[in-house]
């Protein structure tokens, strides 16, 4: 399905070559808007020729930080003047950016551009998400399409019907349980190409499609680079209750279509299921008994309305114990309102839950963090698990209605009957939040700010050896003194880094300068602290390589488009190379595939995973065009 997408869009429909061109059907900005619109503005853009192009406003709870942000112009803020080149503005209020868009703008069949891994949910709808860096979005902005690479397919084989109290949630845990990470890191590694989980069989065609989107939802996780489910009459009835059918389009896969493997799950198998603190997977009754302090139902995933309301009803006429902290965040503004108006919203009330904003640091816990030394329960998928995140325990929203109900984990069988939950087809779709551009209104006079210059590989370089990811909500920049966000900055030469702040004791202790005054190579030992590098590669400015035992090729393009070099090593070589304090490379006329590094007196071949342009890129430090070469695709 995935190639089925891409086919149709693409200048060559073979889907031959390292990468392809493709004409992008929608953009969807939301972990730092304003620097994707600097990158389209500096390519020429004056109005958009994407079908849909929206920008996620998630800051509902203004700070001194947030409101000095949009003041300064942060990359992570929304600028007034997206209506003004044909991008709406979804509105602090409107719900967290996944959910909205699965409801009010994902359509079947489509190919979309994000930056924000948590939007993998709309494939639930059959649209393809694809993450990229921000300033391949400006690009896809400016231009309508962007350079691919071709992808793999993985099917996943769903039969069978769940049992009472056992749902998505459920079943997406007991994928993460059966190592699917294993098999994507696998293929992978056998064809350098981003791999795709599709969902087929029987039951497949048997979930709604709020339940789609929670098993698309785990694909970040594993390391895959999106999901995508067929798009049938199941679809059809949503976008209907959307009061969007225009929207539909039959998606469904070859008959004999080859994928690089098949992963078969009986959903009538699956048991109530919990992800740890650590992240690994258990029954629910391994934690049975223990005490609960705090619980957070919503947020951007792992819940759909029919659980809202299903744990509405398990709650009514309960009550929070004394030591419990009951947050609900529904994920969308129209789950807000379906709640109010079925009564939900008031049973919930009177259980003693506190409604929250659906603002975009509840899902990373920079509000409303877990309390210490206390257990949190919550639905939403976690944030890359590195040292020092905060921790929590993810479950159905089922099992937190349980965790309420008694104060502390256990099975949500236990209840005595299961409820029946009837989700209303009128559904409200007034885009009150939505900001559009006027004719003949000017949104606003301030200017969005200008893209940051590149920062090209000139020649040999010695860069500060750093192990582990840069501690920091996201926002920290790792540079020079007094250096603000990248969006702000025009360097002219490498960034000087300043000591390191490290999650390893080593690290922090790195010296204060850089002897060459190259940046830094971070050296990474999981998938979980290659995504956060990924995600947070705007702010840490000062990175000008990744070293790790596996890297996503969606991660390689992102991390080659912002000048970040890519090198794979064995996993037998990262104790050594964590030693190190200094890795010379050599000038980049003398990369191929292998690189000759030195780490301290250490020589170590690595291998450079960048093909194709994205090695171009990577020189170069950025993937901006100027003006007069941008071409869309045909």
């Amino acid at each position: 399905m995935p190639q089925k997408i891409l086919a149709g869009r693409a200048t060559d429909p073979q889907l031959r070559g390292d990468l392809v061109q493709v004409k992008v059907d929608q953009v969807i900005l939301s972990r730092a808007p304003s620097r994707a619109l600097a990158e389209a503005i500096a390519t020429g853009m004056k109005k958009t020729p994407v079908e849909v192009a929206v920008a996620y406003d998630g800051t509902c709870v203004a700070d001194a930080s947030s409101l000095a942000d949009i003041d300064e112009g942060s990359p992570h803020s929304v600028s007034p003047e997206f209506p003004t080149y044909n991008i709406p503005i979804a509105r602090p209020g409107i719900g967290f950016p996944a959910p909205v868009h699965l409801e009010r703008f994902a359509a079947p069949a489509r190919l979309a551009l994000t930056d924000d891994p948590r939007l993998a949910t709309v494939g639930g709808i059959g649209m393809l998400s694809l993450v990229v860096s921000p300033s391949q979005l400006g690009q896809a902005l400016a231009t309508g399409s962007a350079w691919l690479r071709p992808p793999r397919s993985v099917q996943i084989h769903l039969s069978g019907r769940v049992r009472p109290f056992v749902c998505a949630r459920d079943v997406a845990l007991e994928l993460l349980r059966r190592n699917l990470d294993e098999v994507v890191r696998r293929i992978e590694g056998e064809h350098h190409a981003p791999v795709i989980l599709e969902f087929a069989g029987p039951s497949a065609r048997l979930l709604s499609v709020g339940d789609r989107a929670v098993l698309c939802g785990i694909a970040p996780q594993v390391g895959a680079a999106a999901a995508l489910f067929v798009s049938d009459e199941k679809t059809e009835v949503f976008l209907r209750d959307q009061r969007r059918s225009k929207a539909h389009r039959a998606l469904v896969p070859d008959p004999g279509a080859p994928c690089e493997e098949v992963v078969s799950i009986d959903l009538g198998t699956v048991d109530p299921l919990l992800m740890d603190e650590e992240g690994v997977v258990r029954p629910v009754r391994d934690l049975a008994g223990k005490p609960v302090a705090q619980v957070v139902l919503g947020g951007d995933s792992g819940v759909t309305l029919r659980d809202m309301l299903a744990a509405a009803l398990l709650l009514k006429s309960k009550r929070v114990p004394s030591r419990l902290d009951l947050l609900v965040a529904p994920p969308s503004r129209q789950v807000l309102e379906v709640l109010a108006q079925s009564g939900a919203l008031v049973d919930l009330v009177a259980t003693g839950a506190r409604i929250i904003e659906p603002d975009r640091r509840v899902v990373t816990s920079e509000i409303y963090p877990p309390p210490p030394g206390g257990l949190s329960l919550r639905t939403a998928d976690p944030e890359p698990r590195i040292a020092g995140a905060p921790s929590f325990v993810v479950a159905s929203a089922e099992t937190l209605a349980y965790a309420v109900a008694t104060g502390s984990v256990g099975d949500p069988r236990s209840f005595k009957r299961p409820v029946r939950v009837t989700v209303p087809r009128a559904l409200p779709t007034d885009d009150v939040l939505i900001l559009r551009d006027k004719k003949g209104e000017q949104v606003s006079t301030k200017k969005p700010p200008p893209a940051p210059a590149a920062i090209p590989w000139k020649g040999p370089l010695t860069l500060d050896v750093l192990a582990g990811v840069p501690k920091g909500n996201g926002r920290a920049v790792v540079g020079a003194p007094g250096r603000k966000a990248p969006a702000q900055v025009e360097p002219a030469a490498p960034v000087a880094p300043v000591a390191p702040i490290a999650s390893d004791d080593k690290a922090q202790a790195a010296p204060a300068e850089s002897k060459a005054a190259g940046g830094v190579a971070l050296v990474l030992s999981t998938l979980d602290e290659v995504r956060a590098v990924a995600e947070r590669a705007t702010d840490l400015s000062a990175v000008r390589a990744v070293v790790a035992p596996f890297v996503p090729s969606t991660a390689v393009s992102a991390f080659a488009s912002e000048g970040i070099a890519t090198f794979l090593v064995g996993a037998e070589a990262l104790g050594s190379i964590k030693e190190q304090k200094s890795v010379e490379l050599p000038a980049p006329a003398q990369w191929g595939d292998r690189v000759a590094a030195v780490f301290g007196s250490e020589r170590v071949e690595v291998a450079w995973l960048a093909t194709g342009m994205e090695r171009s890129w990577t020189h170069a430090g950025t993937v901006r065009q100027p003006p007069s070469a941008s071409k869309p695709a045909r």
